[in-house]
């Protein structure tokens, strides 16, 4: 099956690393290109580009203020991404509890009547 245009859905658009590098920089506040292109290290071109595509699948806001076009995220269109990826939660939340159970347990004193691990003397020079 061919692979879905990368501006049809919000998978597709995430996929490229350098969009969810620009997600997540817009995450905390709304920016303008050249405060993507200083952060990121990307050209402008490359930047909007990226952005074009965000927008087009509507996980990217953008208004003008003045000469300037500001981009946000729009935690909306983020959401069918938080869905799915909340399918994986339990699983994730069991691998972390067996996790805990086998560090616990290898940090557990030895049973009385066991044996203990000898720790070393110190010796004075």
């Amino acid at each position: 099956m061919p692979r879905a245009a990368t501006s049809s859905d919000v998978f597709n658009a995430v996929a490229e690393h350098q969009r969810r590098a620009i997600l997540d920089f817009l995450a905390g506040d709304e920016r303008p290109v050249n405060d993507l292109v200083n952060a990121l290290g990307l050209a402008q071109p490359s930047v909007s580009k990226h952005l074009r595509v965000l927008r087009d699948v509507g996980l990217v806001r953008a208004r003008r203020d003045g000469r300037q076009i500001l981009y946000r995220t729009n935690a909306s269109a983020i959401r069918p991404l938080y869905e799915w990826a909340g399918t994986f939660e339990r699983f994730w939340g069991q691998q972390l509890r067996r996790i805990k159970e086998r560090a616990e347990s290898s940090h557990r004193p030895a049973r009385e009547g066991g044996d203990r691990p000898h720790k070393p003397e110190k010796h004075k020079h």
